[in-house]
């Protein structure tokens, strides 16, 4: 049985070092859709091989690096640490009272894009890779970090890459991404993006409506349509019952009531219209990014099927083509050894009760369940900055985080049975 209390105590001992390479992490920009991990991927390594830590660089797409480093007993079960080294864009520079790159301390929180999503719990597995190491914890098992590139585009050159190739497989699996404290994800709802083509008939715009076929217009008409799906009646499954009033609680308690309800019900977000070329022109076509999360009780086709017959009802002139995430909802049981290894650490870290719930977004998870890897996810955030102007993270939830994970893997990877 190992010492935790002495564990924490190193994490504590050592709690600058993490944030020191958490603060660095925030300074060189890793955006996507650009997609470009050079430099980012090139610190990482160098840290993670002046720490005695071998690595493994993988490039499945040009600039799109992922990293694996492995420590702990090949022949034993394998625990896979998980976390993206991308990041969305930082947007519009004005809007930001501070620098997205500065990577600096204030007030109690580091500064940046991606302190919440993910670089700081990113940092923090990390460096439970490299304190382990240092200080010869011993492993029953393999602990297995895996760094990759594109989760915010929801591509195909990090995580399912990485399966597909065989080149990671374990018996469990935790990704960093940003949680509550004391709730950690268990489940993720389904992704449906799709993107909607409306084609028109130009004209003189003078003589609108009587010539021409007007695409905004229609497209106008067919985004009400997409939209009644939120009113959709879902039936999930009874045995999901608890978790999902254990998730709608959740909300309550921490005051995102007027939430309530959200992983019952099919969300709908009309991301982007783009149509017309000039306001004197009868617009011929017109462009609609749609994003809708699917609960449990529906599926990605089910939700199509349903969308295509509500336009066809229009009789319109439209495409649909699909693209980004596509999922149907999904979970790993509370009662995994992974959820409770995470968990039971959480609670002993803050001393505090901690349990999992759903997650009204979507991400990498899906694609470890595919492959029959129990899955869940725990990091630091401050949610409400999460994709948004002036982002930051708490600096002592990333020593919590980080704790958690290091109590985490010995945990799971010494335990029997």
């Amino acid at each position: 049985m190992f010492d935790k209390e002495k564990l924490s105590v190193l994490v504590r001992e050592n709690q600058e070092e993490l944030i020191t390479l958490c603060s660095k992490l925030l300074q060189i920009p890793s955006e996507n859709p650009e997609g470009d991990t050079t430099e980012i991927t090139a610190f990482i390594e160098k840290y993670l091989n002046e720490n005695g830590i071998e690595t493994e660089i993988f490039e499945p797409d040009p600039k799109r690096f992922n990293i694996i480093a492995k420590i702990g007993n090949p022949n034993g079960k394998k625990l896979i640490y998980c976390g993206h080294s991308d990041t969305v864009p930082v947007g519009d520079l004005d809007k930001w009272d501070f620098s997205p790159f500065s990577g600096e301390i204030k007030d109690g929180y580091l500064l940046g894009r991606g302190a919440s999503d993910m670089k700081a719990g990113l940092a923090g597995l990390i460096f439970s890779l490299v304190l382990l190491k240092r200080h010869d914890v011993a492993l029953d098992g393999q602990l297995i970090l895996a760094v990759v590139p594109d989760e915010e585009s929801g591509g195909d050159y990090g995580v399912p890459w990485l399966l597909e190739n065989k080149v990671i497989t374990g018996e469990g699996c935790l990704i960093a991404e940003p949680s509550s404290e004391l709730n950690p994800t268990i489940g993720q709802k389904g992704s449906c993006w799709f993107k909607l083509t409306v084609n028109g008939v130009p004209g003189h715009g003078s003589l609108a409506p009587f010539v021409g076929t007007n695409a905004i217009v229609d497209a106008i008409r067919a985004i009400e349509k997409i939209r009644t799906v939120t009113d959709l009646p879902i039936q999930p499954p009874k045995e999901l019952e608890k978790l999902l009033a254990v998730s709608n609680q959740y909300l309550i308690e921490n005051e995102r009531s007027e939430t309530k309800g959200v992983f019952e019900k099919i969300t709908c977000n009309v991301g982007t219209i783009n149509g017309g070329t000039s306001s004197n022109v009868v617009a011929d076509k017109c462009v609609v990014q749609v994003d809708c999360r699917l609960p449990f009780g529906t599926t990605y086709d089910e939700t199509m099927a349903y969308i295509k017959k509500e336009l066809d009802q229009l009789e319109i002139d439209y495409t649909i083509e699909s693209f980004g995430f596509k999922s149907s909802a999904n979970y790993t049981p509370a009662e995994d050894p992974i959820c409770q290894a995470v968990v039971e650490n959480i609670t002993y870290t803050l001393e505090k009760p901690a349990y999992g719930v759903l997650q009204w977004a979507c991400s990498d998870a899906r694609h470890f369940r595919e492959f029959d890897i129990p899955v869940l996810q725990y990091g630091p955030a401050e949610l409400e900055t999460i994709h948004g102007f002036n982002e930051k993270v708490k600096v002592h939830q990333v020593v919590t985080c980080a704790n958690v994970y290091v109590l985490a893997a010995v945990d799971f990877l010494n335990r029997r049975g």
